[in-house]
């Protein structure tokens, strides 16, 4: 059984380290912020402005001058800070996020990043993707293995890139992959749902990749 998205951005949030400051993108990302670890301090920072997130507020608590990047409703922290958009990307730019989780239409097995447009389609922008890969430390992504029945872990790209070798750990709703840039490049499974088998996986995945499970963690 695969997982939810809930259980998706709990295994993501395994990847933070006390003292992180991590920038958690649009869509899935988001819920990371409901599954941070007991005695871990992260500090979450938005593209718009803002260090210092909370968890999503209860309804009927909502404050509508309180949003993400992705103009969801959040919550502030008695240590939350406000900024410039400009000092916002200048964190990003400057190396001083240590983490970045964000969603992608298509990932390649040597780290390649597809995550802001499909040609033909309407495009807003590009959005702050490209600065989040090329200026933090690590990048995470959580994304659904599969779009409308094709493989999103791809050997190569067939979508405009966001980044070029970037991806560090891709986390879907079938299983973890970790991405080696150095030396030999290889994309390795390290993780299974709940139910999933690496035969399904490998029937769904549109690239070869090397399997290590010992190094499995356990999602609730």
């Amino acid at each position: 059984m695969a997982w939810t998205r809930e259980q998706m951005a709990a295994r993501a949030a395994m990847e933070l380290k006390d003292g992180f400051y991590v920038n958690l993108g649009i869509g899935i990302p988001t819920l990371v912020a409901n599954f941070i670890p007991k005695g871990i301090d992260v500090r979450l920072q938005s593209e718009n402005g803002m260090l210092g997130m909370g968890p999503f507020p209860y309804e009927g608590e909502e404050d509508a001058d309180l949003i993400n990047a992705g103009k969801q409703t959040i919550t502030e922290l008695p240590t939350t800070s406000y900024f410039s958009s400009a000092d916002s990307f200048a964190m990003i730019r400057g190396g001083h996020i240590d983490l970045s989780i964000l969603g992608a239409m298509q990932i390649a097995s040597n780290g390649d990043l597809a995550n802001w447009m499909i040609p033909g389609h309407m495009v807003k922008g590009m959005g702050g993707a490209m600065d989040l890969v090329a200026g933090v430390k690590r990048v995470v992504v959580v994304m659904e293995h599969q779009a409308k029945g094709q493989p999103k872990l791809l050997s190569e790209c067939t979508l405009p890139l966001t980044g070029q070798r970037v991806a560090d750990l891709v986390i879907t709703d079938l299983g973890v992959f970790e991405i080696q840039k150095r030396g030999p490049v290889r994309m390795t499974l390290t993780g299974l749902a709940t139910g999933v088998t690496v035969d399904e996986i490998k029937a769904k995945t549109g690239t070869n990749f090397d399997i290590d499970l010992e190094r499995q963690a356990a999602v609730a």
